[in-house]
């Protein structure tokens, strides 16, 4: 199964990395460019994708698989 991804902001830097891995996949200067990169492994891997805000709190959040459709509840 795959791991989540993250985008997040670290040393100045915005960073793409699974959930669980020390290191970063990429990196890279701007939020936007880091959740644009974030997005479409999001999309090829089928996991969700958690956006982070510079505190480290998640400001978004998008799920590209394993979706209940229509959701329960």
């Amino acid at each position: 199964m795959q791991k989540n991804v993250h985008v997040v902001h670290s040393r100045g830097e915005w960073k793409v990395r699974r959930e669980g891995s020390l290191r970063a996949s990429k990196v890279f200067e701007t939020k936007r460019a880091a959740v644009d990169y974030g997005r479409k492994i999001g999309r090829d891997s089928r996991v969700e994708l958690f956006i982070h805000n510079i505190d480290g709190r998640i400001s978004g959040r998008n799920s590209y698989g394993n979706d209940s459709y229509p959701p329960k509840g």
